[in-house]
């Protein structure tokens, strides 16, 4: 597909108009090379399936997740109270997302704060597609038949129960779904939630991802499927750790979707 235009809210404000859905890009999927590649292909799905949307772009600010699980309320109610202003001076009313730490800090902690929005997340928003027929899951890469593992999101899964629709969007590809020990409700954490993306692990026996990476090689999957751009970030570095570059692939769920669509 060739480059497409993302319009940010300012532009469409200036025309006068609104999206359907404002598309909450997230400081991982701005800064971070791997997950930009992530926002690339989920603007590539809105565009396909022709819906209206847009991101705030430099308006756009952290959520205030970091600062609120490291301990600094003030500082996440200072970066929460901006953002709020800015999306209540355009009117947002919906919301997509593809980081979970964005999705549940709007949706269960921005009301507190007087910010009420609607907010999805992309894997939800994928499988409403499907659903609807307006995603099919083929003319591209095809994922039949190929063993799929898929690692929930802390908070995604545990926090706010979406188990379903990663794996539903995954199911329609026709790949061989595959569990590891510990999923859904008894999943296990990737090691980078409650700030500790941003500091060393504590001492002990072994970094969690890389015993979530034991388990992904015990399903003998060729692609760990991930809906968290921190989960990206330690299940490759978990891969690294086991020089397995070459056998594993870690993917988004808005990769393969786009992959599968040839998008």
């Amino acid at each position: 597909m060739t480059d497409i235009h993302v319009p940010t809210m300012a532009e469409l404000a200036a025309k006068g108009e609104a999206p359907d859905i404002l598309f909450w890009v997230g400081c991982m999927g701005s800064y971070d090379e791997r997950a930009q590649r992530i926002t690339k292909d989920l603007c590539k799905i809105l565009h396909h399936v022709g819906l209206k949307y847009a991101i705030l772009g430099k308006e756009e600010s952290c959520t205030g997740d970091p600062a609120k699980r490291a301990g600094n309320e003030f500082l996440f109610q200072m970066q929460a109270m901006t953002n709020i202003m800015t999306l209540d001076s355009y009117q947002i009313k919906k919301i997509v997302t593809a980081c979970p730490h964005c999705f549940n800090t709007i949706k269960n902690e921005y009301p507190a704060l007087g910010g009420n929005y609607t907010i999805i997340h992309h894997t939800q928003l994928i499988q409403d597609l499907i659903d609807e027929g307006k995603l099919k899951g083929e003319g591209g890469e095809s994922f039949k038949g190929k063993k799929i593992t898929y690692h929930d999101p802390c908070y995604l899964g545990r926090a706010n129960g979406v188990y379903e629709a990663p794996r539903k969007a995954l199911e329609a590809l026709d790949a061989d779904l595959t569990e590891m020990r510990h999923c859904k409700s008894n999943g296990l954490c990737c090691g980078a939630g409650g700030g500790q993306m941003f500091k060393e692990p504590e001492r002990g026996k072994k970094d969690i991802n890389v015993a979530r990476m034991e388990e992904v090689i015990e399903t003998g999957a060729k692609v760990v499927a991930s809906s968290c751009p921190f989960c990206m970030t330690m299940l490759r570095d978990g891969v690294k750790h086991f020089d397995k570059e070459q056998e594993i692939d870690v993917l988004d769920i808005a990769e393969i979707t786009a992959r599968a669509n040839g998008l």
